[in-house]
């Protein structure tokens, strides 16, 4: 897995809700409707669901590519004859972003719609996966935002798990594991030794700016912690202290907003970095407006994750991807890594209900998910698979997707991720 993932989204969750207005609220419409497709001439159409928090308190665009994703993917095979002759029937459910609105999906998909499987969970709050794991329903591809896929059986997380995931606690005993591998990569490949770790002065946001920092320092880097106060943030004295002290890399523990602050002052001041490293949730090309004033800092941005790069349109898989996006007209405004995510979710399911042939059944599916041959999504993730390790593990052996940020050509991709790879500790952590 990439470093400290289920912590990053943890983070990522706080955050956000701190962003947001106070409060909270079911969402606008419980269950979105149905996208249905004639049934097929020997059997009916294979049900999917997909739970996405689209209207969150959080905003309506933070967590729907990988929705969006898997939509345009089911399109385009339903328009190539479905599954074995069956068409895909998608149900999509937003659940608000609340725990209550998750299981409501949750009742909702299983217990009316009677889906095969959920594709693509993207919830802010899956507090219904107990009840997905206890109905033995797939859960293919989610983003783990939280530690659900990483504590229950029957749930697939887009990036996999070596954890026993029994349904108790999460990881191994309450406590997960992550790589310095990133850490790892701007040391070998940029010479980069002083790290500056930026955080808010909340809890979250400083929990993870330490565990960034125990990584960093793992990796024997000098590193340099910054703390703001989330009301009132003096970025400009932060900048300017980057600058005095020659950081090389600046990772942070904040929000878009806080981050687009950050490098406009950073570039006011002349402060500049080998590298501004961000993480897969700003992987889009919203990055042209989101740091619009910050022309400088905007070219030094950099990303790391677990997928080829949406840029790389060379890439037949990619290619393929990109047109069904501008076909669905999905394209229209922003394109992300998570859409691409969503497709390769998608798809995941896709091959696991082909390998059944026309005995279709949730154990043929998860046979194909726990196979030893990891899976990639005809190359757009990096090896995926689920081993149920039963102690934790001391070093792995990662690989890591790496673009950086260059007006006029948007995310270029630095180097092979099948080959951006490193044996690196394992830290523990508990989300």
């Amino acid at each position: 897995m990439r470093l400290l993932r289920a912590a990053e989204c943890l983070l990522l969750v706080a955050l956000l809700l701190l962003s947001a207005a106070c409060g909270s609220r079911l969402p606008e419409r419980d269950f979105e409707g149905r996208r249905s497709a004639p049934p097929a001439r020997e059997a009916g159409p294979v049900r999917i669901g997909i739970i996405t928090s689209a209207t969150s308190p959080v905003g309506g665009a933070a967590f729907t590519g990988p929705r969006d994703g898997a939509l345009a993917y089911f399109d385009a095979l339903n328009a190539d004859g479905g599954i074995d002759g069956r068409k895909v029937e998608v149900f999509t459910c937003d659940d608000g972003g609340s725990g209550v609105g998750n299981n409501g999906c949750v009742h909702r998909l299983l217990d009316e719609r009677k889906v095969f499987a959920l594709v693509a969970t993207t919830a802010l709050e899956y507090a219904g996966a107990p009840r997905v794991a206890a109905a033995g329903v797939p859960d293919i591809g989610g983003q783990p935002i939280g530690p659900a896929y990483d504590t229950y059986p029957h749930l697939y997380g887009i990036y996999g798990s070596d954890a026993p995931r029994t349904g108790g606690r999460p990881g191994w005993n309450g406590t997960l594991y992550g790589g310095t591998e990133v850490y790892r990569y701007f040391k070998r490949e940029h010479g980069a030794r002083t790290a500056a770790v930026i955080s808010y002065n909340q809890a979250s946001s400083a929990a993870y700016a330490r565990l960034v920092a125990r990584g960093l320092e793992a990796e024997g880097y000098r590193v340099v912690s910054e703390q703001v106060d989330f009301a009132l943030p003096n970025f400009r004295a932060v900048a300017a202290d980057l600058k005095d002290r020659g950081v090389d890399l600046v990772f942070d523990a904040m929000d878009t907003h806080g981050n687009a602050q950050l490098c406009e002052a950073m570039d006011a001041v002349g402060a500049r970095v080998t590298a501004k490293v961000t993480n897969v949730q700003n992987w889009s090309s919203a990055v042209s407006g989101d740091f619009a004033d910050a022309p400088r800092c905007r070219n030094a941005l950099w990303v790391t994750g677990a997928s080829r790069n949406y840029e790389d349109v060379g890439h037949p898989a990619v290619r393929e991807f990109r047109e069904a996006m501008r076909a669905a007209r999905r394209e229209d405004r922003v394109v992300s890594q998570w859409q691409l995510e969503g497709w390769a979710a998608a798809m995941w399911f896709t091959d696991a209900a082909r390998s059944c042939g026309r005995g279709l059944t949730r154990a043929c599916v998860e046979a194909y998910l726990n196979r030893e041959e990891p899976y990639t999504a005809r190359g757009l993730l990096l090896p995926v698979s689920f081993e149920r390790h039963a102690e934790p593990p001391r070093t792995s052996r990662t690989c890591l997707s790496v673009a950086r940020w260059r007006d006029g050509a948007g995310w270029v991709t630095q180097g092979d991720m099948t080959r951006n790879c490193f044996t690196v500790p394992q830290l523990p952590y508990r989300p």
